[in-house]
């Protein structure tokens, strides 16, 4: 593999839909995903650089980087008009891509994500979590920051979730964690982008998500056609509601994106 190439799970047939994971998150996130939409789509989920199997390529990485790196493997792919759907730093990446992609994506959907930069507090924010893990490595951090992004008091099977996240959470490598870090801190607002997007766009939020406040989200819902709310729901609902995210993105593809693409 080389420093450009992108390790993925490819599964099914007819219409792509692929699937960007989160900061310290892999492609295995998505695995129930595959499994429960691969019998009636193409499921693709790429590990970003410097995650799961994806190599990392240099010290320092933009988004609009990570775009064109993605937008390659589309092409080479040959994927036509494919639904493009990002888990938060996955939802900035979507929308880096969509910027350069345009009409080529059939539809983009933001997951506990949002179009705007950081404020100020965010800022703040990512410059003390680059100084922890300068301190103390990724292993330390990512057992402080994974399990504030689910819900509260969580069941036996949620709590068997997040020590699986966890786990996949750990195998960050350290210099695509510090900079991601840095390239989510300095992205530009891409709401125009959003706004001036012509395919199908869906929207997925947590109301009580502690990293994209319910405000924020609310905020683009006259900006994308499928707006939805996840009641009791951190930042992780793709995990912790499972069920109904599938439900919704069914939804979304049956009522916007199949009628449009036939």
């Amino acid at each position: 593999m080389n420093k450009h190439e992108i390790s993925y799970n490819d599964k099914g047939h007819g219409q792509p839909i692929i699937f960007i994971h989160g900061f310290c998150e892999s492609k295995e996130m998505w695995l129930a995903y595959e499994d429960a939409l691969s019998p009636y789509y193409r499921i693709l989920t790429p590990d970003l650089p410097g995650h799961g199997e994806s190599m990392w390529m240099d010290e320092e990485i933009t988004l609009e980087e990570v775009a064109v790196i993605l937008g390659v493997w589309i092409d080479e792919l040959a994927l036509e008009k494919p639904i493009v759907i990002g888990h938060s730093l996955g939802g900035y990446v979507t929308l880096a891509l969509a910027e350069i992609m345009g009409d080529e994506l059939g539809g983009i959907g933001l997951f506990h994500s949002t179009a705007f930069a950081d404020d100020q507090d965010k800022i703040n924010t990512r410059n003390k979590t680059l100084d922890f893990v300068n301190k103390h490595g990724v292993e330390k951090f990512v057992k402080s920051f994974v399990p504030p992004l689910f819900q509260d008091n969580p069941d036996a099977e949620l709590q068997e979730k997040m020590d699986y996240i966890l786990k996949l959470a750990q195998k960050t490598s350290f210099p695509g964690l510090v900079a991601f870090t840095k390239a989510m801190r300095d992205r530009k607002d891409r709401s125009n982008v959003l706004s001036n997007f012509k395919g199908k766009k869906m929207m997925i939020a947590g109301q009580t998500d502690t990293a994209i406040k319910i405000g924020d989200s609310r905020q683009h819902e006259k900006l994308v056609d499928f707006y939805f709310e996840l009641t009791g729901t951190g930042h992780m609902g793709m995990i912790e509601r499972e069920a109904k995210c599938l439900e919704v993105i069914g939804k979304f593809m049956d009522r916007y994106v199949n009628e449009k693409l036939v």
